[in-house]
């Protein structure tokens, strides 16, 4: 398909886009191309109604993106939204180096200057002097396991206003699960929900964004959970949108306690969700 009948955005690059390599440099793309970008718009509409509620400062509004690879989403964002705009700040935090670098470059030679690229672990980066004390938006697209547990800590630690998490891949808990399951399994009739193993892995999954969502309550946070795009273009589809109030729900931190107790995983408390008041 050529560039022209491609949906772009209005005053979108498509230079960006070929050296992402979702387009070919004659402007096509192929079908796992066009399913990752249709994931990233959609991600982009979710974000750009939470930048617009933002109150208007000098410095503009400020996002982390966690687990963030070859920063698929912070170009994109950056290009659609902060672009047109004369403040505001985009940070990509990834682990491996050689992503990190390959980005640096790319905004260097796209004139991207509000983009910075850190090669840190989200623990490492809610204390960097590199980032601000406060972060406006926290983001973590398809962020393995525990991944996403490292952005929401990181998140609270800078105050986010808004958090935007695209879990994947859990297995903490379906691993705590398996090794508890001959006791569990004794205990309760419901350990029948996780005694086969593909149960297991099914379950812990859902376990874990249940216990995500708890703890954001917890923390002060509303919390919204939707499909992030349609079932034939990724199994990964649970987007948690989470919205700072302020006010901590002490009954989401009672049901966290009752899950955790129910399904023998008390020992996840103080891993997972140190601020449970």
């Amino acid at each position: 398909m050529k560039t022209e009948a491609l949906e772009l955005r209005p005053g979108q690059s498509t230079e960006l886009l070929k050296e992402l390599h979702i387009l070919t440099r004659d402007g096509r793309m192929n079908q796992d191309s066009r399913r990752k970008l249709k994931q990233v718009y959609h991600l982009y509409q979710f974000i750009e109604k939470l930048l617009l509620e933002l109150p208007e400062t000098a410095d503009g509004p400020t996002l982390a993106d966690h687990g963030a690879g070859k920063s698929y989403l912070g170009f994109i964002l950056y290009d659609l939204y902060f672009k047109q705009r004369s403040a505001g700040h985009i940070y990509g935090i990834e682990t491996r180096a050689e992503l990190v670098e390959k980005a640096r470059q790319l905004a260097a030679r796209l004139g991207f200057e509000r983009m910075s690229f850190l090669n840190l672990s989200a623990e490492q980066a809610a204390d960097h002097e590199a980032l601000p004390a406060r972060i406006d938006v926290v983001t973590a697209l398809h962020a393995c396991d525990t991944a996403t547990d490292d952005a929401i800590a990181f998140g609270l630690r800078k105050q986010a206003r808004f958090m935007v998490l695209v879990p994947c891949c859990q297995a903490e808990v379906a691993s705590c699960l398996r090794q508890n399951k001959a006791l569990a399994l004794s205990r309760t009739p419901l350990a029948e929900l996780w005694r086969h193993p593909l149960h297991t892995r099914e379950l812990g999954s859902q376990l874990t964004n249940v216990l995500r969502c708890l703890y954001l309550e917890a923390c002060g946070y509303h919390v919204s959970v939707t499909e992030l795009v349609g079932w034939e273009h990724s199994l990964k589809n649970e987007l948690i949108l989470a919205r700072h109030t302020g006010q901590k729900k002490h009954s989401a931190a009672q049901r966290l306690r009752a899950v955790l107790a129910e399904f023998g995983l008390e020992t996840l408390e103080p891993i997972r969700y140190p601020q449970l008041a």
